[in-house]
């Protein structure tokens, strides 16, 4: 019974706080036109990559771009799009799933080889894991080699070595390496913290920037059959 005219006194006061708010929003003028009506697309490749779902940038130099290819490796451009280098060509696969920048370090990325939305009967599997500690010029290898197809990757803006990766696993069969990777020692190790079952994968990550230890994984059951082709009526 105590409780009830708190509440009675809190909503008139909600409701004041509402009112002010959307009195403050609607005095604000919108942004002229003239701001981006000239902003078009284009095309800055690169050319020879092959399709993909990911580029990333770096926040601290904006005309630093990566783009990481289905079947293409890694390639990067340090003048916006007008010239691209690939980065990512010694690996054991070229299939590029996952691409992240350490919020912290930008010379330090990781990618996670495998793509694996978009599959197809003819997808190709990916090494697992690799490391950039000079802003992609070389990479090692940090294991999760069976995961095969790696969705996301999330690095922890306060430690670059902190580092959790969400694993599809085998596309054709059922496997245990899936799910979600933590490592805190930059992939030297690595710890399962979330696995459903062997037919079910992690697909990919999300984190709250201000309180980064809130996290949230997507999981996915994606199969493809090896007999499977794709019909198109003529």
């Amino acid at each position: 019974m105590s409780r009830r005219p708190a509440l009675v006194f809190c909503l008139p006061l909600i409701a004041l706080c509402l009112g002010l708010f959307s009195q403050a929003f609607a005095d604000v003028e919108p942004p002229s036109v003239s701001l981006y009506q000239g902003m078009e697309w284009r095309s800055v490749g690169p050319f020879r990559g092959g399709w993909s779902t990911m580029a990333v940038g770096v926040p601290s130099e904006p005309n630093t771009f990566y783009f990481g290819g289905a079947d293409g490796g890694v390639w990067k451009t340090v003048d916006a799009g007008l010239t691209w280098k690939p980065e990512f060509q010694q690996g054991d696969s070229l299939s590029i799933g996952a691409l992240a920048v350490a919020p912290s370090n930008p010379d330090i990325l990781y990618i996670g080889t495998g793509q694996p939305e978009q599959s197809r009967y003819d997808t190709v599997e990916g090494a697992g894991v690799f490391r950039s500690d000079d802003g992609g010029a070389t990479w090692r290898p940090l294991g999760l080699s069976d995961t095969r197809h790696i969705g996301r990757i999330w690095v922890d803006p306060r430690n670059p070595d902190v580092v959790v990766v969400a694993a599809l696993g085998h596309i054709f069969g059922p496997n245990d390496e899936r799910g979600v990777f933590r490592s805190e020692d930059g992939g030297k190790h690595w710890q399962k913290v979330l696995f459903v079952d062997a037919n079910t994968g992690a697909i990919d990550l999300a984190a709250d920037p201000a309180q980064p230890d809130v996290m949230f994984a997507a999981t996915w059951q994606g199969r493809e059959w090896p007999w499977f082709a794709y019909y198109i009526p003529q």
